[in-house]
């Protein structure tokens, strides 16, 4: 097993090149087990309502299954959408809200702490 799966539902299977995996293994280990899904907003969208009784569309989810595995949600739309108004490119936005479920599978709650990890692993992924 490798600790790391990817499944893309889109129609578009367009997306940036990211190392996800090594991404993943710096920031949770190579041990951890994480899937990966990206897909669209209508799917976002129900499996945010289903799981979180939330009804919006998410850019992003995250998953805690145990304290080895989880699971991130990557909404492609919400992530092209909302890019600009952060100053990001596609696919700096992907790499930045990656990281950000990342550290939510890691324990961190939404913080100080927490968004100066977030810059920290951006800056040494962004490129």
């Amino acid at each position: 097993m490798t600790g790391f799966s990817v499944k893309i539902n889109l129609h578009k299977k367009n997306l940036p090149r990211i190392n996800f995996k090594k991404i993943k293994e710096d920031i949770l280990g190579k041990k951890y087990e994480l899937s990966l899904l990206v897909c669209a907003d209508k799917m976002a969208k129900k499996i945010n309502k289903k799981y979180r009784n939330k009804d919006y569309t998410p850019n992003t989810l995250s998953f805690i299954y145990s304290k080895e595995s989880g699971e991130i949600i990557l909404n492609a739309r919400q992530i092209e959408k909302e890019a600009k108004s952060f100053g990001h490119s596609i696919r700096e936005h992907f790499i930045f809200l990656f990281i950000h479920s990342l550290l939510h599978l890691k324990g961190y709650e939404h913080s100080e702490k927490m968004e100066k990890l977030e810059d920290q692993y951006f800056k040494k992924y962004r490129s």
